[in-house]
């Protein structure tokens, strides 16, 4: 299969050159990073559907609502494995490796279709929004491609695709989709976390991102309709929320009476058997002392912080149009861990952005050291037309972004190796997420400071636990980026 695949990639790589660098290049992913619909649905149906989700927790919600509206009209939902009438495919767009691997699920879907001619091939998200049209002409086995406008509109386009007369089409409209409480989420059966997305699209225009232009301007939803949403997510046994936006700082300043992320997370933290609630995506420009109150004065608020910088120079973070600077940055991380005792910090970094020189790096390279952030990520500067970053002279090869994203990142290994000795004894609060392949250790799950997906997990020694259970554990051992511990 590998080596028709590779086959078949090539025969489009030439004609998607301009849209995706290298589009087929890697012959293997982690299907851990994707969401994969499994048999939840009550309902048997002659139409079985397939959903892959890639890209980020906003791209995932996209995916869980998708899935629950096609389960509420009858559709069953089956697993990565199952056979399927049709295959749902939801596509992160932002960096060129999102689009690869966008790519190459589709075209691994087009293999599929060859020994199973009757599967209809749904194209949904960034990427169709993007690129859709000239994808339409390139891949002519996709059925269909929706963009992201189109997310609450699934059922119609799945019902009209099983109608004979049938065309392909690419629906590409404005992107405005905002979801609703109303609307259900396809979420696992044994699922104690979840997403919950307050606002959709971006209105911040950094230089470096096509966000705004595939998701549209910032769009808030309101209050009571997030409030309501994380009462039904409690009522389904959800103990840990996760707060996500493009901009969760945004919040609320398009809405009348422009509502705050404080007040909001004030309500919430009511919320009986919601016992964490955490916060990704602040944007550094507007942490208040509000907000930092808030989440010091609720214990079920994690004391974690989500806050990518992208870079500390002035010259780079003025071209990057972040509206903050590099001692703003300083300032806003020294006042959360003062106000904020204990608290995890994350963040992410760009690598390579043009105008990097070795001078503007090593200044990135000394910030690194100096706040030594819980939890770091890099992301090597990715040219993407439309932005206005990718006209800026002084432009970095490949190799060399590479190597620097390399040196930030073994920086942080030290560091984070370092901070995690310093947990060994203490006790943490874990919400068990699955069970474990590692020798001497029964589960895995995640404690306070740690989100999932982006960062460690906790290995634990227990007999009596339980999936989705929270229990106390004590540490006894780390590396880099894991912690291990038992329960007590």
């Amino acid at each position: 299969m590998k080596n028709t695949k590779q086959n078949h990639g090539h025969k489009f790589q030439s004609k998607l050159q301009g849209i995706i660098p290298s589009a087929v290049s890697r012959q293997s992913r982690d299907s851990t990073d994707k969401f994969q619909c499994t048999s939840f649905s009550k309902f048997e149906s002659h139409n079985k559907v397939r959903i892959i989700s890639l890209g980020c927790p906003k791209n995932l919600i996209d995916s869980e609502v998708m899935g629950g509206l096609l389960n509420q009209s009858g559709y069953q939902l089956v697993g990565q494995n199952d056979a399927a009438d049709i295959a749902i495919v939801n596509t992160c767009a932002f960096i060129n490796p999102a689009k690869e691997e966008a790519i190459e699920e589709i075209l691994t879907l087009a293999e599929e279709k060859k020994t199973n001619p009757q599967l209809k091939i749904v194209v949904a998200g960034c990427l169709a929004q993007r690129y859709g049209r000239e994808l339409f002409v390139q891949i002519p086995e996709v059925d269909l491609f929706i963009g992201t406008g189109e997310v609450g509109k699934i059922v119609h386009h799945i019902k009209t695709i099983n109608q004979k007369k049938y065309r392909r089409a690419a629906v590409i409209t404005k992107p405005d989709f905002l979801m609703n409480c109303e609307q259900p989420r396809l979420l696992p059966p044994s699922a104690a976390s979840a997403y919950l997305k307050i606002s959709d699209g971006c209105s911040n225009c950094c230089s470096y991102c096509a966000i705004p232009s595939i998701r549209g301007a910032a769009r808030s939803r309101r209050p009571d309709d997030i409030l309501r949403e994380a009462e039904n997510l409690a009522k389904r046994g959800i103990k840990e929320i996760i707060i996500t936006a493009q901009d969760t700082t945004n919040y609320g300043r398009d809405l009348k009476g422009r509502p705050c992320l404080s007040s909001l997370l004030n309500d919430m933290a009511k919320i009986r058997s919601i016992k964490w609630i955490r916060l990704l995506y602040v944007h550094p420009a507007r942490v208040t002392t509000d907000l930092l109150e808030t989440i010091a004065s609720h214990e079920k608020i994690c004391r974690y912080i989500d806050l990518p910088v992208q870079h500390i120079d002035d010259d780079i973070l003025k071209a990057m149009n972040r509206n903050v600077s590099g001692a703003e940055i300083q300032r806003v991380i020294a006042q959360i861990r003062r106000m904020i005792p204990g608290v995890a910090l994350r963040t992410s970094l760009i690598v390579g952005f043009p105008g990097e020189t070795n001078k503007r790096f090593e200044k990135l390279i000394d910030f690194v050291r100096e706040a030594k952030f819980d939890h770091l990520g890099v992301f090597t500067y990715s040219k993407e037309e439309g932005t206005s970053a990718a006209s800026l002279k002084s432009q970095i090869a490949a190799g060399e972004k590479e190597r620097r994203r390399e040196i930030i990142m073994n920086e942080q290994m030290a560091i984070s190796r370092a901070i995690n000795n310093i947990l060994i004894n203490s006790v943490q609060e874990v919400l068990i997420e699955a069970k474990s392949d590692r020798n001497n250790y029964s589960y895995l799950g995640r404690c306070r400071r740690q989100a999932p997906e982006i960062d460690g997990v906790t290995y634990i020694k227990s007999s009596k636990a339980r999936i989705g259970d929270m229990v106390k554990c004590r540490i006894t051992a780390v590396d880099e980026y894991d912690l291990f511990g038992k329960t007590i």
